[in-house]
């Protein structure tokens, strides 16, 4: 499987971004698709995602402000973004696991910065 990650930008404060991830192969339905984001710095952290058992996943910082969804008919995973923040710039990656296991597949990353 291979990730193809799009839609980073430039945007100011409280503005939007959506952000999309396609993915070829086959079997895109039987994966659970996460975003991840890495700033200058610092670690990659979880961003949200759709566990295995339904519902969804989210890191605090985007509580309410990110929405994360997918369409198995387009093999892509996409992550809205709303009432951005300076610290939401960032490196932004789709991933792929099966289950509860670890997260397999990986995009090249999309860059998303938000000015003040």
């Amino acid at each position: 499987v291979q990730l193809q990650a799009s839609g980073g930008g430039l945007v100011q404060a409280g503005g939007s971004l959506n952000l999309s991830c396609v993915a070829s192969g086959h079997a895109f339905s039987a994966y659970s698709p996460a975003w991840f984001r890495q700033s200058p710095g610092k670690q990659r952290e979880f961003v949200e995602g759709i566990p295995r058992d339904g519902g969804v996943d989210y890191a605090d910082s985007v509580k309410g402000r990110f929405t994360i969804s997918r369409d198995s008919a387009k093999n892509t995973v996409y992550l809205r973004m709303t009432s951005l923040k300076p610290e939401d710039t960032a490196v932004y990656y789709c991933a792929l696991r099966l289950g509860f296991s670890q997260y397999k597949y990986w995009g090249k990353g999309t860059l998303v910065t938000v000015s003040s």
